[in-house]
C-alpha cells in the first residue's frame, strides 16, 4: 500500500518487508532471553511507538508495556543531548526486567541518560533493543543488546521516526527528498 508521502521520500534505507523479517528475528532472541522471566517493555515515545507495537505482537512469550516520553532533539535533526522528561513511567520498575525499547540511536546521549535514569529505579535489569543504530556518530559507548539495522548517518523518517511530526505512519525508513526543507 502506498501513502501520498511517498512522492517525499528521497530513498528508501530499510524496506517495510526488512522490518517484519528483523522484528521476527528480535522477538525469536528476546523470548529465547527471557525465557525464565517477563520483560517490562519500555518505549520510547513517539518514535519506538510502531516499533513497540509490532514487536511486542511478534514476541511469544508474556510481556508488559509502559511509556516514556523524553526531549532531546527540540526542532532540530540532531540530538542536543539535554534530557528532559515530557511523560514518566506510570509504575514503580524496582525488581522488574526492563528492556528499553528505542526506534533510533545516533549519538546515545539520549538513551545513556534513560538508561541510567531508569537503572537508579532498582530495576532486576535493563537492557536495549533498536530498531536502527547509527555507528558513525555514536558519542556514548552504550550496550545494546538487540540491534535491528546498522544504518548511515542521515537524517530518516518512517516508521516511528518523523519530521516536523510527519511521516511516522510509512511502513519504510527513507531519506527525505530536498524539496522537503526547501
Amino acid at each position: 500500500m502506498s501513502s501520498v508521502l511517498d512522492a517525499d521520500i528521497d530513498a528508501v534505507i530499510v524496506t517495510a518487508d526488512q522490518i517484519s523479517v528483523k522484528i521476527g528475528e528480535l522477538a525469536k532472541q528476546i523470548d529465547q532471553d527471557y525465557a525464565d522471566r517477563e520483560p517490562l517493555l519500555v518505549g520510547v515515545l513517539k518514535g519506538a511507538v510502531m516499533f513497540m507495537s509490532d514487536l511486542a505482537r511478534t514476541m511469544s512469550r508474556p510481556s508488559t508495556m509502559e511509556f516514556m516520553a523524553v526531549s532531546s532533539y527540540g526542532s532540530s535533526t540532531t540530538s542536543s543531548g539535554v534530557v528532559r522528561i515530557l511523560k514518566d513511567l506510570d509504575r514503580d520498575i524496582a525488581g522488574q526486567h526492563v528492556l528499553i525499547v528505542e526506534d533510533i540511536i545516533d549519538s546515545g546521549l539520549t538513551l545513556s541518560w534513560i538508561k541510567s535514569n531508569l537503572e537508579s529505579r532498582k530495576p532486576a535489569s535493563v537492557e536495549i533493543c533498536t530498531l536502527l543504530r547509527k555507528p558513525d556518530v555514536v558519542k556514548v559507548d552504550i550496550p545494546v543488546k538487540y540491534v535491528g539495522f546498522d544504518i548511515p548517518n542521515e537524517f530518516v523518517v518512517g516508521y516511528g521516526l518523523d519530521y516536523a511530526e510527519r511521516y511516522r505512519n510509512l511502513r519504510c525508513v527513507g531519506t527525505l527528498a530536498p524539496h522537503v526543507y526547501e
